[in-house]
């Protein structure tokens, strides 16, 4: 089993980038995965503390922001947005949150809670866990979700940080509270990661065009890829050999 692709999503919910490798921390999530989040004017997080997804903006109930893509320069921390329709924003996260703003407004469904700031995260990030997480998904369980939907799907759809191939379909499922290596890193499967709206959308036109909630449904669940924490650190890179241990 080998990596195949390493992502991550300075600003959750708001674009993806992948790396060709990153240095772990043991009880951390992916260096600048989901640092920072868009707070809507309903969200109740406070800034410094982790918070439910629901207090953020989210692809889920917006389905354009699926279309965003990012490039973070982490020696300045310039963060660069581009979208087919809003064109490319480059902007810090941390001061320059009215221009980011101003771009992003007309990506949010009419009806939605406005985004209002950004808040910011160290260490852990904004993960969907109440626990600093990385996602690992399977290509060939990817591919099973083709073939159940009848139709192409981005990997992107998924958010994933890890991605790997040489598995059965489905296999990571049963390596729940077993560890993994990768390159000089240790990881700890912890569960199931249930899925919801914003895998249904097309994430190079950000329109909902497969079901892929059905086609989960066709197994029993909705349930894609796992979540791991870091419980020792190192650099792990494309191309790495993925061991159960």
């Amino acid at each position: 089993m080998q990596v195949t692709a390493l992502n991550r999503h300075p600003l959750k919910a708001h674009g993806r980038e992948t790396v060709e490798r990153v240095t772990l921390r043991a009880g951390q999530s992916m260096p600048y995965d989901r640092l920072w989040a868009v707070a809507h004017d309903a969200s109740k997080a406070a800034p410094g503390d982790w918070a439910r997804c629901l207090n953020f903006t989210r692809g889920a109930s917006s389905p354009q922001l699926q279309a965003i893509t990012a490039k973070l320069d982490e020696t300045t921390e310039i963060l660069t947005l581009r979208h087919p329709m809003r064109g490319e924003i480059t902007f810090y996260p941390d001061r320059e949150q009215a221009a980011f703003l101003d771009w992003v407004r007309p990506l949010v469904a009419e009806g939605r809670a406005a985004p209002v700031d950004i808040l910011r995260l160290d260490g852990r990030g904004y993960t969907d866990s109440a626990e600093p997480t990385l996602s690992l998904n399977s290509l060939t369980s990817h591919r099973a979700v083709e073939e159940l939907a009848a139709a192409p799907l981005q990997t992107a759809r998924w958010r994933g940080n890890i991605w790997f191939d040489g598995a059965a379909p489905w296999a990571e499922f049963d390596w729940l509270g077993r560890d993994l290596k990768i390159g000089e890193a240790r990881l700890h499967v912890s569960k199931r990661i249930t899925r919801c709206l914003a895998t249904t959308v097309n994430t190079d036109t950000g329109a909902r065009d497969v079901d892929t909630l059905a086609a989960l449904d066709q197994l029993g669940h909705r349930d894609f890829g796992v979540t791991l924490t870091v419980t020792k650190g190192g650099e792990i890179a494309v191309g790495d050999e993925l061991e159960l241990i």
